[in-house]
């Protein structure tokens, strides 16, 4: 199951080369989250904790819908991790 997985810049400057959108195979984002690793070793430590969960920092959406790691992706998912936004 093929699925689009958009990163922040932020987290693509941590890995030279990386770039910010991928189509992967997978079937969570659990799953999602293991292929970027695949690919740039060590990027799935910046997305999740050692719960494991998102990390609190982060948020990932699945077809606009906030999403965690047990979270299904039909085919053709648009996945985009991004910073969180927060203020006062």
């Amino acid at each position: 199951m093929t699925v689009a997985v958009t990163i922040p810049a932020a987290l693509a400057r941590l890995f030279p080369g990386a770039p910010r959108h991928f189509e992967l195979e997978a079937g969570t984002v659990a799953e999602a989250i293991a292929a970027l690793n695949a690919l740039h070793p060590g990027m799935a430590d910046r997305i999740r904790d050692t719960t494991p969960a998102i990390r609190r920092h982060l948020n990932v959406f699945v077809g606009g819908e906030k999403a965690t790691l047990a979270t299904p992706l039909p085919p053709g998912s648009e996945v985009l991790v991004m910073t969180a936004i927060s203020g006062g």
